[in-house]
């Protein structure tokens, strides 16, 4: 029974983590001959001034618009 936790900044839609679900549930029935039935995905969301990347949060440093290397939003 495989369980995968996932961690993002806010702001994806409920479609981009529908899609998450289902690649992510599709790639361990594929590579993992799991059973999708029992695989379990959990998407966590951090406020962007609650994570931080090199000293800084991604909040900063998305208004500074230096994320464009690390993320698209």
């Amino acid at each position: 029974m495989p369980y995968v936790e996932v961690s993002i900044t806010k702001g994806a839609t409920n479609e981009q983590k529908a899609q998450l679900v289902e690649g992510i549930t599709e790639l361990l029935v594929k590579v993992l001959d799991k059973n999708p039935s029992s695989t379990q995905i959990v998407i966590k969301e951090i406020e962007a001034d609650s994570w931080g990347i090199a000293g800084r949060s991604v909040k900063v440093l998305r208004e500074e618009g230096k994320t464009n290397a690390i993320s698209k939003a």
